[in-house]
């Protein structure tokens, strides 16, 4: 906090309106608009770009140097010297656990990694082909039916029990609603397997054989939930704290969370990087692909390249290119035609002047969703392993928001329709024209 203040004035206005000017530990400064409600006026900004609705100590964002912190922790730090689950304990507690916590932490989650067998009961009720995003909205936010004996958002031990089961119990889920999609039987948890290792098990696994995942994969599995953990205010994010800002229970917040990641101008973009391979379809189509994104008449966009935040580089993205090379080379999939085309779009956007002055370079949902069609995850699934990783990220800004003090959200508007109108009979009326939709 500083002792600035912005000063404003606004014609028709005889005073000037002072705004106090806040600094947090790093970032830009904000200034505090509150006090315009009681003069009469409001802000405007649509998609609240340019709007601080929250204090968070959590994640850190500096777009335009391609930083990414988690409570201080650079992300790449944590990806190259953590794991998912360490990195869970560091955002719901503020510090990296000590060898007792760490070990006590991931025992807790191990073993709240089972679903209630009346939910297997649950899935029956979707239809095969169901996405598996309708099913994770649906299923989550059914688990306060299951799980209602620690629902009182202002008890602590409450919060804390609802995060490990939320944590816990979504790879469980993400897998059934895979294995439903599939015909499969359900996999239940094996507690002698790791955080990713199980949900591989438990996705591509069979109850007439033991576990048997490989270990390179694992760890790619184990950084994409990672490097999806958190990023801050965004939609999804955003949209939990509106939620919980009602005072609604964690299993509806993070439903909700769920639902907006599920748009494809969210959570879809590793999703749209398959599509947009699958429509180049053969390498020698790639240079008419590139010409058509350099073409700023043409629609056409390369998919995973640039990102709204970062400026620079998304700093989640060399790590992930690292990973992506490893899975790639474990799993011998240089032949295979559409990662041959993501190889060479990245070549190109990492030598061609065009990409590099407009800083269109690879991001981590490119490489991503490389890894996971690799690993052999069908893409409608992208996009709820995205959401089991950013699970954590969610309970995080729930339980500051809670813990903080808080108020119901309830944005503003600029109001452009009628003022008040006279109700006429409806035989005197003439057609309405609908033109909304």
């Amino acid at each position: 906090m500083t002792d600035k203040k912005a000063s404003l004035t606004v014609d028709g206005l005889g005073e000037t309106i002072e705004l106090p000017v806040y600094a947090g530990t790093t970032g830009p400064e904000v200034i505090d608009v509150r006090a315009l409600t009681g003069k009469g006026y409001f802000t405007y900004d649509p998609g609240f770009v340019s709007t601080a609705s929250c204090e968070s100590k959590i994640t850190y964002i500096d777009g335009d140097k391609g930083v990414l912190l988690h409570r201080g922790y650079p992300i790449d730090t944590l990806a190259k010297n953590s794991d998912y689950l360490e990195s869970c304990y560091l955002l719901l507690h503020g510090e990296l656990p000590s060898e007792s916590e760490y070990s006590e932490f991931v025992n807790i989650i191990t073993n709240h990694t089972m679903v209630h067998e009346s939910i297997s009961r649950f899935f029956r009720g979707f239809h095969y082909d169901s996405h598996p995003m309708a099913m994770m909205c649906g299923i989550v936010g059914a688990l306060s039916a299951f799980y209602h004996d620690s629902l009182d958002i202002n008890n602590a031990r409450h919060r804390i029990i609802s995060a490990h089961r939320l944590i816990a119990k979504m790879p469980t889920l993400a897998a059934m609603c895979y294995k439903h999609s599939q015909g499969q039987p359900f996999m239940y948890p094996d507690n002698n397997l790791g955080y990713a290792e199980n949900f591989l098990h438990m996705m591509f696994g069979s109850p007439c054989n033991d576990p048997d995942v490989n270990p390179v994969i694992a760890r790619a599995m184990d950084r994409i939930f990672l490097l999806h953990a958190d990023h801050e205010q965004n939609a999804s994010t955003s949209t939990v704290r509106l939620a919980g800002s009602s005072g609604a229970n964690p299993f509806a917040c993070i439903a909700a969370g769920i639902a907006t990641l599920w748009g494809p101008a969210h959570g879809g973009a590793n999703e749209a990087v398959l599509n947009m391979l699958e429509e180049i379809g053969d390498e020698k189509n790639i240079d008419k692909f590139v010409a058509r994104a350099k073409d700023k008449d043409d629609p056409f966009r390369l998919m995973g390249f640039g990102h709204r935040v970062y400026k620079n580089f998304d700093p989640r993205a060399t790590v992930m290119k690292e990973t992506c090379d490893e899975v790639l080379e474990e799993l011998g999939l240089g032949d295979d035609p559409l990662l041959k085309i993501a190889k060479r779009l990245e070549q190109i956007a990492l030598e061609d002047p065009y990409f590099i002055e407009k800083k269109l370079y690879p991001n981590v949902d490119f490489y991503s969703g490389i890894i996971m069609k690799a690993i052999g995850i069908p893409t409608d699934m992208f996009t709820v392993i995205f959401a089991t990783g950013r699970t954590v990220g969610w309970i995080a800004h729930w339980h500051e928001m809670i813990t903080d003090g808080y108020k119901i959200g309830r944005p503003r508007q600029l109001y452009k329709g009628a003022t008040t109108r006279d109700f006429p009979e409806r035989a005197t009326r003439p057609p309405a024209n609908p033109s909304i939709f």
